[in-house]
């Protein structure tokens, strides 16, 4: 991960960010972090509730142990750039997409992650099939939303803009080639194909020779 995003999690992520460990992010030297998370703590309730019964026949050990290791080992990241996604206990699994590919945003909340206020993002990009990325269980998902989708305009906006430019260019630069070829023109009939001199109407003048002698 860059000095520069590194500097920048703590001050433009969630309040949380800068207790979340962003080694395994690498970002372009001018690429900032806007928004970075775990999944909201609250979301290992239910896992609990199932576990710790369990846990006095040890078999809900494994699962409160798997719901904590889950918990610590998924993060969640926006740039100005795109979306990031790390998970995996023993194995670690990246994805990352670009605001360019983003096609759909949505957000969605179970009646306990509404209670508790914690729900999932999910990201379609163009020409894929369903949804391509997931923030599960992360806090205030209609904000991450917005942000994404914020972003996601702006980048698009910024692509129409420099499309106009260019075809306001291309526009003076015909207008430009017209110009010139009708001055050339222009000139061209000032003169006939023999090269002889002209009249003020533009017809051609006799020329007589001279008594040098």
């Amino acid at each position: 991960m860059s000095e520069k995003a590194l500097q920048d999690a703590p001050r433009r992520g969630s309040s949380d960010t800068a207790d979340i460990d962003l080694d395994w992010l690498t970002l372009e030297d001018d690429e900032s972090i806007l928004w970075a998370s775990t999944p909201h703590k609250y979301s290992v309730v239910p896992a609990f509730i199932v576990g710790i019964p369990l846990s006095l026949v040890l078999i809900g050990v494994p699962i409160l142990a798997a719901a904590y290791l889950q918990y610590q080992n998924t993060n969640y990241v926006v740039t100005d750039r795109g979306l990031y996604s790390k998970r995996g206990i023993l194995s670690r699994d990246v994805k990352q997409i670009g605001f360019d590919k983003v096609q759909n945003i949505s957000y969605s909340q179970s009646a306990l992650g509404a209670s508790f206020g914690y729900g999932s993002v999910d990201v379609s990009t163009a020409g894929g099939s369903g949804v391509e990325l997931q923030f599960r269980s992360i806090p205030d998902p209609a904000s991450v939303q917005e942000l994404i989708a914020r972003e996601v305009d702006g980048r698009r906006q910024s692509e129409s803009d420099s499309t106009d430019e260019d075809d306001v260019l291309n526009e003076i630069l015909r207008e430009v080639t017209a110009i010139r070829r009708a001055v050339s023109d222009d000139d061209g009939n000032d003169r006939t194909g023999s090269g002889r001199p002209t009249d003020g109407d533009g017809a051609p003048t006799e020329e007589f020779p001279t008594d040098e002698s």
